[in-house]
């Protein structure tokens, strides 16, 4: 059964964290379709108000401009909530290795915060966002839960915190946390632009404007691509699991494993491009090679990956090509 069937009180509302961002804007828009509340907050450090502007004038909506660094913000934002989607958090691998201390302060402390007031204003569920990049060094594949290696960013490093955390508040405060780590996650409306934007978005938007993408590495790096439809099912369901489920740490992916390179002729045969790829080198603290066993996650709480990398990418060109 697909989240579009699930059932809450009428009554529910919705926080969502970060719900001016790629991930968190399609989680209110889900959410919106579905007749339940939603409350957004956002600061629009990487979030755009672009990404909401369509949800202003719905009744159900509401937007709250703050800073999940602001344990006040988050306790007023935390108000009457039956469910956090805590989706904020500054992302990029390459990025928190040149900027350590901030990630720290917005990733670690600011999902303390969130915790904490959703703990306080007796909040049902706290569904978080953590990230594959927590196996680190392991050479293993697939991924499974339990069988971490070493991180390899700071930003990784966060998500670990995280997901501590989360077991924590389940076990001394009785929280039911629920982290989700989420595999290259792709789809409309993530963010094309910048040095530190996603492959998929950036190899469509500089194919569309016949210039030449630059690979990081000879491109035979391997990664489970998420469509975004996946990551709403996950969220969702995470919401009715079960007590027993919560405390833990479930990947969130396809379970698929596409290589870099052949993605990107892919998306040049289906563009109509004839544009060879630049290499560069290898960025700092990149796994090689991710692929998920998402059992777990099936199990504990019925997720579906019912969306492909075919079908999603499929889904996102067409996006893009309408939208940028």
């Amino acid at each position: 059964m697909g989240y579009k069937n699930l059932e809450f009180n009428s009554n529910t509302i919705f926080l969502i964290t970060g719900g001016a961002g790629f991930i968190g804007s399609n989680l209110c828009e889900a959410i919106l379709d579905m007749g339940y509340k939603v409350r957004c907050l956002d600061n629009l450090s990487t979030g755009k108000q672009a990404n909401i502007d369509m949800f202003i004038k719905q009744p159900n909506y509401t937007f709250i401009k703050g800073d999940i660094t602001n344990l006040s913000i988050c306790m007023k934002a935390c108000e009457g909530v039956d469910f956090v989607l805590h989706q904020a958090a500054w992302g990029s691998v390459p990025r928190s290795i040149e900027m350590p201390l901030y990630y720290e302060e917005v990733n670690i402390k600011g999902t303390l915060n969130m915790m904490e007031a959703a703990r306080q204003n007796g909040v049902k569920k706290f569904v978080y966002a953590s990230s594959s990049s927590v196996y680190g060094d392991s050479p293993v594949l697939p991924k499974k839960e339990g069988q971490e290696g070493n991180v390899l960013s700071p930003y990784a490093l966060t998500k670990r915190v995280n997901e501590e955390y989360g077991k924590l508040y389940k076990n001394l405060y009785g929280l039911d946390t629920y982290g989700l780590r989420y595999f290259n996650v792709f789809g409309k409306r993530q963010n094309p632009n910048g040095a530190y934007a996603a492959v998929i978005p950036k190899f469509i938007k500089l194919l569309l404007q016949n210039e030449q993408p630059t690979i990081n590495g000879d491109g035979t790096q391997s990664r489970d691509f998420t469509y975004i439809e996946n990551v709403i099912d996950a969220n969702l369901k995470a919401c009715l699991a079960p007590h027993e489920a919560a405390g833990q740490a479930y990947n969130i992916a396809y379970g698929g494993r596409e290589y870099l390179i052949d993605i990107y002729h892919y998306l040049a045969k289906t563009l109509d491009k004839k544009i060879e790829p630049l290499f560069g080198p290898d960025r700092g603290g990149d796994i090689k090679h991710s692929n998920a066993d998402i059992s777990k996650a099936q199990k504990l709480f019925g997720y579906e990956a019912e969306w492909s990398f075919e079908r999603g990418i499929e889904a996102a060109i067409d996006w893009y090509r309408k939208n940028l």
